[in-house]
């Protein structure tokens, strides 16, 4: 099947996408021990154990936010105890970001959580049905690198 001959996507698409992330979020808050972080939070969290020594404006442009609304998170962070700034040697007006040991220690949990409950869901399906996700990770995959390369700009 060619391209123009494939069905169109619809609004359905991306619906069942976020749909599932919603209910994999939703199921892995039962689990926890110690108080929710919200999504932006989760998700500089993971950036920064990524990327460590990461600063404020350059985690502000991966994360596609404003620099202000970083610092405000970075803040927050900072104060529970999951994020240490230090300032840039380089440049004593920057900050370099750290995820402490209780945060990678927090996303590992949250990872393994995730991972098992996925690979439990998907263990559920049938042959067929695993057989189509596998089939489509390429192609999400690739959706999800334009999306990053459109939202980058030239």
């Amino acid at each position: 099947m060619t391209a123009e001959e494939a069905p169109p996507l619809d609004d359905s698409f991306a619906d069942v996408l976020a749909g599932v992330q919603r209910l994999i979020r939703r199921r892995l808050r039962g689990g926890l021990s110690a108080p929710r972080l919200r999504g932006a939070h989760v998700e500089l969290l993971r950036l920064v154990a990524d990327r460590p020594g990461i600063g404020v404006s350059a985690a502000a442009k991966e994360l596609h936010l404003a620099g202000n609304s970083v610092s405000t998170l970075v803040n927050q962070l900072v104060r529970d105890g999951y994020m240490r700034r230090e300032t840039d040697p380089g440049d004593r007006r920057s900050a370099r970001l750290y995820a402490t040991p209780a945060a990678l220690g927090r996303l590992g949990d949250w990872q393994r959580r995730r991972a098992a409950l996925v690979r439990d869901q998907v263990a559920r399906l049938d042959a067929a049905d695993r057989a189509a996700l596998a089939a489509a990770l390429p192609a999400l995959r690739r959706l999800a690198d334009n999306l990053h390369e459109e939202a980058e700009g030239p």
